[in-house]
């Protein structure tokens, strides 16, 4: 298990390890590049640079669409480095970069790098298809795939068989995970089970990734609460007033939920934040053994 670490903003840099005395280096002030600035720490993306008061400045958006204007220069971090923005150029300057569906600047032209021997695991499909419709550009570049777990009941024993190490490292998110829970037990055998360092359990407080996706998305306040003795989704339908006689009812329901989620900003933070730290966690490169 680990502790919160990431917060609900996936903007600001996990790495929190800054050296005393850095040097900025230029950094164009490019559409979608995300930085932070040091004095406030806002943490957003550039929407654009104009000029104001006679001096140049860049307005950044954060993950909730809000909007703030600094100063362009010095003063802010890029990737957990200091950089000094500058303009970008004029007419016929190359295309800025997009943003994937995750929030990070898009990678163009790069081809999927060959798979790492690391490893995410997820309880189900529906977990599956939506860690791909929003990670999945990010989860290409970096080499890493997701596997369906098909609940945690055996995890431990799976933990033992995939035989976790420095270059094999597995990344875990289990919904539910919440203090005292079943979930939470089977969590630390797990980690406990296999070399420290190697494996990371995280989760978030949701009985079913589909409460991770906003409730406005789909036109309400809040998701329904479902009596204990229901099943869960089957209940949710019927709030919803959807087809939910048959597994193929479920299944078309989760696709139509899954249509209104068209970038991060459609998730609930508390699965925003374990998504990027299991990224994180999977794909850090250790320093070489002297």
């Amino acid at each position: 298990m680990s502790q919160d670490r990431y917060g609900n903003d996936v903007l600001r840099d996990p790495g929190g390890h800054r050296p005393r005395h850095p040097t900025s280096r230029p950094q164009v002030a490019q559409d979608g590049l995300v930085v932070e600035e040091v004095t406030t720490g806002w943490v957003g993306a550039v929407v654009r640079v104009e000029k104001s008061g006679g001096m140049h400045v860049v307005v950044l958006e954060d993950r909730k669409g809000r909007t703030r204007t600094f100063p362009l220069g010095p003063g802010f971090w890029v990737d957990g480095r200091p950089v000094e923005l500058t303009a970008p150029a004029g007419p016929g300057a190359p295309a800025p970069p997009t943003r994937t569906a995750s929030g990070s600047v898009a990678v163009h032209g790069a081809r999927a790098r060959v798979a790492r021997g690391s490893r995410i695991w997820v309880e189900g499909k529906h977990d599956a298809e939506l860690v791909e419709k929003v990670w999945g550009d990010d989860l290409r570049v970096e080499g890493v795939v997701v596997e369906l777990l098909d609940g945690v009941d055996n995890l431990t024993e799976a933990v033992r068989d995939f035989a976790p190490g420095r270059d094999r490292r597995l990344g875990v998110l289990v919904d539910h995970l919440v203090p005292g829970s079943k979930e939470s037990r089977i969590a630390a055998d797990a980690v406990r089970s296999a070399r420290p360092g190697t494996v990371r359990v995280l989760g978030h407080p949701y009985v079913d990734v589909w409460q991770a996706v906003r409730p406005e998305r789909l036109g309400l306040a809040r998701w329904p609460t479902i009596e204990r003795d229901t099943e869960w989704k089957r209940g949710i339908l019927r709030e919803l007033d959807w087809p939910a006689a048959t597994q193929t009812d479920v299944a078309r329901a989760w696709q139509r939920i899954l249509a209104t989620v068209r970038d991060y900003r459609d998730l609930e933070p508390a699965l925003l934040g374990r998504m990027e730290e299991l990224i994180d966690f999977v794909t850090v490169e250790d320093p070489p053994t002297v």
